[in-house]
């Protein structure tokens, strides 16, 4: 037991005391995966392990000061990872100041040491859970599809739920009241088709299809009350192109917005929501419940003959929660017919201040527009202004909130066109954006090269969701659908 001890408390002091000596230092950068260079991160975030990607390297190896602390980390096959116990304690030191790093890489017998980076640690927390759906980058097809969540504080992953713990059809469109883990709901498509609400310990399955909309129940968007939730009904196809470099294009033929009553089971909209004359969709309600913001387009063009022509607008529209009214005029915020884009996926900070939407050429489903930006409009006085600190070369799509207001996350296609991750990026009180980074992994550059999913809509949670997928499955296949009302105000 002695010598058992003693050797563990060697290898301590071992690892305390590895060092690195550069013989030569150049001001290049380093060349690692992810990009966790000059990045802000919040306090409580996973540890950022990454590799060193320099070609033809005998070994690297990190050197970590911060609060007068100095530390190497020695790579193992490339791979630098902090201990999750260091990291934790480097994190609580180094709150509200930066942690500088510079990496060393060994060549034939010499170490080099290249120019510093710094990660900022704000104070600022992050909300502890991820929620996301994990499915095929496919175009129309898919075996196995999840929703599923992620310990931001760690790197453990759970299901919510498979589809194949149903019958293997198609699952979508979670969301949560408030980030609230207890308050959930989602679609299932096809045979198990239904909307299932979770909230206050009771599970519903709506049958949302009425003879007087054009389809179930599609993008949702939870009232702070629980008492509503925004939908819209689209009628929505997809082709494939062979000679655009959008590969993907999904479009609605037909789209309206309307809201549903939880309480009385019973679906209302207006004229001012549902027209023939244009197609309305993507509603989120403003944080104080008072608001309904959603796309417009500009007229109901044929589709999918003028597919690039169909452009939407960015509107609102008043809502008493009191009695599910909504108000007599429309107001456009960001106008598609005199700027000649298209918004989609508008989400407003949960203070209030600040609204991000996706910008693209054309269409509200920018998911596969490589030209589809981030921007914000602060609400205090119209002004917008591209997201340029979060935008790449490639698509920038469905972003959302932390609860503090201070982080978003949103789904890019940046690393390598083809599969969504999800990135994450300080949002400062003035509405400013900071360099973002990707989710962390315990092995990120293995974890990115052989996961073959891609993340789709991920939303953050304030804890972990704790509604077993089992108990969904068998709900689904023996709950009874409740059938909605409906009501035009």
């Amino acid at each position: 037991m002695k010598k058992f001890m003693f050797a563990v408390l060697m290898c301590v002091v071992c690892s305390c005391s590895y060092n690195v000596t550069s013989d030569r230092q150049t001001d290049a950068e380093p060349s690692i995966f992810p990009d966790y260079k000059d990045v802000t991160v919040p306090c409580n975030i996973a540890p950022l392990n990454f590799s060193v990607t320099e070609e033809n390297a005998d070994a690297a190896a990190v050197k970590v000061e911060y609060d007068g602390n100095v530390r190497f980390v020695k790579a193992r096959n490339g791979l630098v990872s902090f201990g999750m116990r260091f990291w934790d304690s480097m994190m609580e030191d180094a709150s509200g100041s930066d942690i500088t790093m510079t990496v060393f890489v060994k060549k034939n017998g010499v170490w080099t040491s290249y120019r510093p980076f710094t990660v900022s640690v704000s104070e600022d927390e992050i909300d502890p859970y991820l929620a996301y759906r994990l499915i095929p980058p496919g175009y129309t097809m898919w075996k196995e599809m999840s929703i599923s969540q992620r310990n931001l504080e760690n790197y453990r992953e759970t299901k919510i739920y498979s589809n194949l713990q149903g019958k293997g059809n198609c699952v979508n469109c979670h969301t949560f009241r408030d980030r609230d883990p207890d308050d959930m709901l989602f679609h299932m498509r096809s045979e198990l088709g239904g909307t299932y609400i979770f909230r206050d310990g009771i599970k519903e399955k709506l049958d949302t299809k009425t003879d007087s909309t054009i389809s179930a129940l599609v993008y949702p968007y939870w009232h702070t009350s629980g008492d509503y939730v925004a939908f819209t009904v689209n009628t929505t196809n997809e082709v494939v192109h062979t000679r655009n470099r959008n590969v993907v294009e999904v479009f609605d033929e037909a789209a309206d917005v309307l809201v549903y009553d939880v309480n009385r089971h019973e679906i209302v909209t207006s004229d001012l929501l549902s027209s023939d004359k244009a197609f309305e969709t993507l509603p989120p309600f403003s944080p104080d419940g008072r608001s309904l913001y959603f796309c417009s387009s500009v007229a109901a063009l044929p589709m999918p003959e003028r597919f690039r022509e169909i452009k939407f607008s960015l509107c609102r529209i008043d809502f008493n929660p009191e009695d599910c009214s909504f108000g007599t005029q429309v107001d456009t915020l960001f106008n598609a017919r005199t700027e000649d884009r298209s918004v989609s996926f508008p989400r407003i900070s949960p203070d209030g201040k600040y609204l991000v939407f996706a910008l693209g050429d054309y269409g509200n489903f920018t998911i596969w527009h490589k030209e589809a930006d981030l921007y914000c409009i602060d609400l205090s006085n119209g002004e917008v202004s591209p997201m340029s600190a979060l935008n790449s070369d490639d698509a920038e799509s469905y972003h959302s909130w932390s609860s503090n207001s201070r982080w978003l996350t949103f789904g890019t296609r940046r690393d390598d066109g083809l599969y969504t991750k999800p990135y994450f990026a300080y949002i400062d009180s003035e509405g400013n954006a900071r360099k973002p980074f990707l989710l962390p992994q315990k092995n990120p550059l293995k974890y990115y090269q052989t996961h073959m999913y891609a993340y789709n809509i991920p939303e953050f949670v304030s804890g972990k969701v704790k509604y077993d997928g089992r108990e969904i499955a068998d709900f689904a296949r023996e709950g009874k659908s409740m059938k909605l009302g409906y009501k035009r105000k």
